[in-house]
């Protein structure tokens, strides 16, 4: 009696004599997908068993295919049987691996409660948000600041459906960063066996804007704003503030005596044939504080 309990348990699990291939399924959600099963040996039936593309058992074929023309259950477990004589009858069976993805809907960059320009040296934090994504366990989300890769987040879900999928960064940008584009990445790693290159959805850029420190400074005191550039050709500079030029190819202003009518946004502009860098500056009348110098 052991010894048959043994031999039942080998054949059913490790020596079953049929092939499947492809041995794993990677298919998009709706697409069709299609496996064989063939086997070499005398047998009494053999069929494919599924939610999807059941094939009847068949005893006068070796070679039989499971076929789906459009594919829309995520948790399918299709598997392939056959009844063989070993001493009395015998039934085996072995699964096929189904991987069922789709890729997102959207991907989204926002920023967390915070809407326009940045201040240098502050934190803030980015938000990207995946909509509609499957399997989760699959999926990488990635963030760039240009083409220069930040960080990257995995999951763990088993879930197979889709789900939606939130990841932040957190960012503390220096003026250097003014001007500069963030955006995140959904990819999707299906394994040897899925699309190559991997399938990937990004978010549009977002474009961030750093002013510099704000300036205080006491009422009837002097300022100075200061603005530094390089290029070649040399850039020509100018200032702006409320929407007007107020100085013309000079790398600082001066405020005498400032009042609060000198408060405001000023803008350090630099241009030549190659393009054009802007610089804001905050100044507020209000005490003492930081120096702000600024590089283009």
């Amino acid at each position: 009696i052991m010894l048959v309990v043994f031999c039942l348990f080998f054949t059913a699990n490790s020596q079953c004599p049929v092939q499947i291939i492809p041995r794993r399924a990677v298919v998009r959600y709706g697409d069709n997908v299609s496996a064989h099963c063939k086997t070499s040996v005398l047998h009494e039936g053999m069929g494919w068993e599924a939610s999807e593309g059941r094939v009847p058992m068949t005893k006068n074929q070796n070679l039989i295919t499971w076929r789906v023309p459009e594919l829309t259950e995520w948790d399918i477990k299709p598997f392939c049987y056959i009844n063989y004589k070993i001493g009395d009858k015998d039934q085996c069976q072995v699964e096929l691996p189904v991987t069922v993805y789709k890729t997102p809907d959207s991907v989204f960059i926002s920023t967390v409660n915070h809407r326009g320009p940045m201040m240098e040296g502050q934190q803030y934090e980015l938000q990207c948000d995946v909509h509609n994504v499957a399997p989760v366990q699959n999926l990488t989300v990635k963030w760039y600041k240009g083409q220069t890769l930040l960080h990257q987040t995995n999951f763990t879900d088993t879930i197979e459906t889709p789900e939606n999928k939130t990841v932040t960064l957190l960012i503390r940008p220096d003026r250097a960063d003014d001007g500069a584009q963030y955006w995140c990445e959904a990819e999707l790693d299906l394994g040897a066996d899925g699309p190559q290159p991997h399938p990937t959805n990004s978010s549009k850029p977002l474009s961030i804007a750093v002013y510099c420190y704000k300036k205080f400074s006491q009422k009837d005191s002097n300022i100075t704003l200061e603005c530094y550039s390089t290029g070649n050709p040399e850039p020509a500079m100018w200032w702006s503030f409320k929407n007007r030029n107020i100085s013309t190819g000079r790398r600082h202003i001066n405020i005498e005596r400032a009042t609060s009518t000198n408060a405001g946004v000023y803008t350090c502009s630099a241009t030549n044939k190659f393009g054009r860098s802007d610089k804001t500056f905050i100044v507020e009348i209000k005490g003492l504080g930081c120096e702000c110098e600024n590089n283009i």
